[in-house]
């Protein structure tokens, strides 16, 4: 039996439409799908319901780790933080609807105020904590400042709160220059989900994008390490095959799902 559960980040075949997105998913293996906000907004534009991705995600047994993804919230301020507040939390009762434990929450762009998101974070929770879903605190690789676990478990410890937690990425972990190594500065509560991919040699660390991400075990990770870290402070949780590559786009997307999870699990349960 394995000791992780699989879950298979939408955002991996993206041109599927989002019901297609959760049958590929079941028929791939995954125990879960991530869904992202822009999907579901898609698909109630086309006058879909959220019940009708709640009875899909049934059908298929699949349960949603995250949904994808709050922004904006940690640098806003004065009137326009209240719309942004507005719209998370239309976002969270979504997340709440499909089934999400969790909803990923990136940081800003450009310099942090580390203050202020830590305060606007405590907020967030407490909206998350009534509408029974867990805002996620993401660190990203090619942004200025939250861009390491470091920063990232700063917030999290920070805003003090039960329900802080932050996701894991290798991807964003060497694009923003940090260590595997630092996973054992956490503990497992600690981890909302962990991304899964891998990063080529070229272009150069500093210039990568989500776009140039590649299947787990096609690149220069330490992907390996990354689990043994993991195991050594007790997650067993998700692992969510994480990938943007237009290539793959390119190719049957049940195809793509499969090899992944594939690769997932070479490495995971090696």
């Amino acid at each position: 039996m394995s000791q992780f559960l699989y879950s298979l980040n939408s955002s991996t075949i993206r041109p599927a439409g989002l019901l297609d997105k959760i049958r590929i998913a079941a028929d791939a293996g995954y125990a879960g799908i991530e869904l992202w906000h822009d999907d579901i907004g898609a698909h109630l534009k086309q006058g879909g319901h959220l019940h009708d991705i709640a009875d899909a995600l049934g059908e298929h047994n699949l349960r949603v780790p995250t949904t994808i993804h709050l922004k904006g919230w940690f640098e806003s301020a004065g009137g326009e933080h209240i719309e942004t507040m507005d719209l998370c939390k239309w976002k969270m009762e979504q997340a709440a609807a499909v089934g999400a434990e969790y909803i990923i929450a990136g940081p800003p762009r450009g310099v942090a105020d580390r203050a202020l998101g830590t305060e606007n974070y405590r907020e967030l929770l407490a909206v998350g904590h009534e509408i029974g879903v867990k805002p996620a605190m993401e660190f990203l690789g090619f942004v200025e400042d939250v861009n390491t676990i470091e920063d990232a478990l700063e917030i999290i410890t920070a805003a003090d709160h039960p329900d802080a937690t932050l996701v894991l990425d290798p991807f964003h972990i060497f694009r923003g220059g940090g260590s595997l190594e630092s996973i054992s500065k956490l503990s497992a509560d600690q981890i909302a989900i962990c991304h899964f991919n891998d990063a080529p040699a070229e272009p150069p660390r500093e210039n990568q994008q989500d776009r140039d991400r590649v299947y787990p075990g096609e690149g220069i990770l330490d992907l390996p390490r990354m689990i043994s870290l993991l195991k050594e402070i007790g997650y067993d949780r998700w692992l969510s095959l994480e990938l943007f590559n237009e290539d793959l786009w390119q190719q049957d997307p049940l195809e793509v799902a499969r090899t992944g999870l594939e690769k997932m699990c070479a490495i995971a349960e090696a």
